[in-house]
């Protein structure tokens, strides 16, 4: 009898284990980051080498610090909505270009222009690491403290950005901030 009771035991531990994991949200991948100094960037600029993008750069005001790449399809899925949230001027948008090749990534935004204030070149990937970045496309939203207050990971459309960034931002889409 035992022999059979311990197969269905285990069973029933393995579903109620794979319930409580269809509850949570696939997309959902924290950062350490949420509540806290958002990490130290200093990396070339993607279009002028010479100079830096750097935290500096976007102290003092609510950003989007969005990670790409030309290789990355959810990316050029969220690129025209990104070139919306620029062109409204909703959010200043800082780009970090992650394990890509410059001359690619450069030709991508003359074709699909470019929804950044600047984006810095992370050939190597060190700072998206620093960032703990997973893949590309992520999005990061710091405030003007420069403290990270949520990160997305997937690509941004219309539905994502109300329901996940307006609310923390209080700027509906079409509105400046």
């Amino acid at each position: 009898m035992t022999r059979y009771v311990a197969p269905i035991v285990v069973f029933a531990i393995m579903i109620a284990i794979f319930m409580i994991g269809l509850g949570k949200d696939p997309t959902a991948l924290p950062s350490p980051y949420i509540g806290k100094a958002a990490p130290a960037i200093d990396l070339p600029r993607l279009d002028d080498p010479a100079s830096r993008v750097s935290n500096a750069n976007f102290a003092g005001q609510t950003v989007l610090v969005n990670v790409w790449a030309t290789w990355c399809v959810g990316c050029r899925q969220e690129h025209a909505f990104l070139m919306e949230l620029a062109r409204n001027e909703v959010i200043p948008i800082y780009g970090l270009n992650w394990r890509d090749r410059r001359e690619d990534a450069q030709r991508w935004l003359q074709q699909l222009g470019d929804p950044y204030i600047a984006s810095g070149y992370d050939v190597d990937g060190k700072a998206g690491i620093d960032w703990g970045v997973y893949g590309a496309p992520e999005t990061f939203l710091v405030s003007a403290e420069g403290t990270v207050l949520y990160k997305y990971l997937g690509p941004l459309n219309p539905a994502v950005w109300e329901r996940e960034f307006e609310p923390r931002i209080g700027t509906p889409l079409g509105e400046t901030q």
